[in-house]
């Protein structure tokens, strides 16, 4: 008998000569409800009992591509099925996907779609996406792939920007097209905060950089606007981290900036943070644990392979080890304490990469 019964106040002895027909019989149905039998218990009470039990025996998701991370700096994956830049990437449960971008073989947009196994280290090819485009944006929500924006010009990196929105399903390997965005806009940040999928920033046509913020709310399937950026910018990056959404760099009037900011929902404001250690474009971003990464892109003209990570508590930005391969237009997803860095151009303007590294971040 448990010490928490109140029977066993009397001791042991004393419960046992005078409950003992009780306590056969009381174990003699503990028996038969642990042999799956009944007992007395209503089935609808057993069974949250039985799933925790299955829960508590399965086996924990093992992904070769944690795993298999060095503890000391930057190591190779698989190279991906095809050479790209400009590319957007996003996880989706046991999966890691990089849609669109410039195609190394064709030199123009593509629509192709390639897909890491986390628990493989494999690559595959999927669906492509319904249009061809390049500095569009991707995020994963509810075991989907959401892919926003771009531009739709096969060779030209800044004309016919896109507002289509566009949902993709594992499952049954299929594009679903989602109410469109109210404006069109390319190489800008994205993220999703609770249910909501904000995208700011970037470009239309031209060159100008743009400040406003449109958010999609998932459940009601609806667009809004959300506070305007503090300072206008494109190819910037975004990352969301702590339950806020962070944008990164970028440029503006075509300089590169180190403006960094963030966004709380339920502040309503955007909320300026310490500026990158340097001016940046073209990195990507991904949120490990509560700290925004940045990853990439270009400083000063050239190509950087720096890595930085932002932490909340102390509001300084801490160099980690730098990119062993510097890229820019590349795609960066956090698995667990795992940075990816995907594809992303090598040297300046239009060039590609297969690459896939990964960092362990500490």
């Amino acid at each position: 008998m448990s010490p928490a019964d109140p029977e066993g106040a009397a001791g042991p002895n004393s419960f046992t000569r005078a409950r003992g027909p009780i306590l056969t019989a009381t174990l003699v149905a503990l028996m038969l409800v642990a042999a799956g039998c009944g007992g007395g218990e209503p089935a609808g009470k057993q069974r949250p009992h039985s799933q925790a039990i299955r829960r508590k025996s399965e086996p924990r998701r093992s992904y070769v591509v944690v795993t298999g991370a060095r503890r000391t700096g930057w190591s190779a994956l698989r190279r991906a099925p095809s050479a790209r830049t400009e590319v957007a990437a996003a996880r989706v449960g046991d999966a890691v996907y990089v849609a669109g971008g410039f195609d190394a073989d064709t030199g123009s947009s593509t629509a192709a779609v390639d897909r890491l196994d986390l628990r493989s280290g494999r690559w595959s090819v999927v669906r492509p996406m319904p249009a061809a485009l390049n500095h569009a944006v991707a995020v994963g929500y509810h075991g989907a792939l959401y892919v926003l924006g771009g531009y739709r010009s096969m060779r030209d990196t800044s004309t016919e920007p896109s507002a289509a929105l566009w949902r993709y399903d594992p499952g049954p390997n299929r594009w679903t097209a989602l109410p469109s965005a109210p404006a069109p806009r390319a190489a800008f940040a994205a993220g999703v905060v609770a249910g909501r999928f904000y995208a700011a920033g970037g470009r239309r046509d031209g060159p100008a950089a743009l400040a406003d913020v449109d958010v999609f709310d998932f459940a009601a399937r609806r667009w809004s606007r959300a506070p305007d950026l503090t300072v206008a910018r494109e190819h910037t990056a975004g990352a969301v981290s702590g339950g806020a959404f962070y944008v990164l760099g970028g440029r503006s009037s075509g300089v590169a900036v180190a403006a960094a900011e963030r966004y709380a929902p339920g502040s309503r404001r955007w909320e300026r943070i310490a500026a990158l250690p340097a001016p940046r474009s073209g990195a990507a971003a991904a949120g490990v644990g509560r700290r925004p990464v940045l990853v990439g892109g270009v400083t000063g003209g050239a190509i950087t392979g720096a890595v930085d990570s932002f932490d909340p508590a102390s509001g300084t930005w801490r160099a980690l080890r730098p990119m062993a391969k510097p890229r820019h237009g590349l795609g960066v997803v956090a698995v667990g304490p795992v940075l990816l860095a995907l594809d992303g151009g090598p040297s300046p303007g239009l060039s590609f990469s297969a690459r896939a590294d990964r960092l362990r971040v500490r």
